[in-house]
């Protein structure tokens, strides 16, 4: 299939030409949200943690002995029932929310996204980035000659341009991915893509296995 492509100054330079499999695949909506539950749940942070009874400090004691005073049977007073005892069901942080899913799940659902998106018009394909200085205003100046980039967007690079990875991460709205670390979460949660021509061939170099 065939996509407009731009150079930096937002002008329409010809077509590229991009690998069906890759920018041309069937979406699947059961397996896109699958994949993103399992990226999301991955990246989870266990940070609540509540303490239950064998972890509150004191109460090894019992309160009162067992019969003869009328009240109920108590073991400790850090049981759930009292005051400053422990927590029943709260949020521990030794639960694991990790999922697994297999890498062509992954690929599959990647692909369909990425697909989805040129077919919408919201990835766009730039020859090349070229930057004299890593300043984020040059690489601002440079967005705002593709009015679509302007909501929430990112941008992919190869693993080598530091150059522009320093000058694009200040920018408020726009992500900077690495291209063979793309994942569909990511995609999900920005709308527009500016993809260069040379991190094209790093995706289809690292998914198309």
């Amino acid at each position: 299939m065939k996509a407009p492509l731009y150079n930096q100054a937002g002008q329409e330079t010809g077509t590229i030409e991009l690998t069906d499999a890759v920018f041309g695949a069937k979406w699947n909506s059961a397996l896109v949200k699958q994949v993103a539950d399992a990226e999301r749940a991955n990246r989870r942070q266990r940070i609540a943690h509540t303490k239950i009874r064998s972890d509150v400090r004191g109460g090894g004691k019992k309160p009162w002995k067992q019969k003869g005073t009328g009240r109920a049977r108590h073991g400790s007073i850090r049981s759930p029932l009292w005051k400053g005892g422990g927590t029943t069901f709260g949020p521990r942080n030794d639960r694991v929310f990790k999922k697994i899913i297999n890498k062509k799940m992954k690929r599959k659902a990647l692909f369909a996204v990425l697909s989805a998106k040129t077919k919408d018009g919201e990835c766009v394909f730039i020859d090349a980035v070229t930057l004299r200085q890593p300043k984020t205003k040059e690489f601002a100046k440079m967005i705002k000659n593709f009015p679509t980039m302007q909501g929430r967007s990112l941008a992919l690079i190869s693993s080598g341009d530091k150059l522009i990875e320093r000058a694009a991460r200040n920018i408020k709205k726009l992500s900077v991915y690495k291209a063979n670390e793309l994942n569909v979460l990511d995609l999900l949660q920005k709308k527009y893509a500016l993809i260069p021509k040379d991190a094209i061939g790093v995706i289809e170099k690292t998914f198309l296995k």
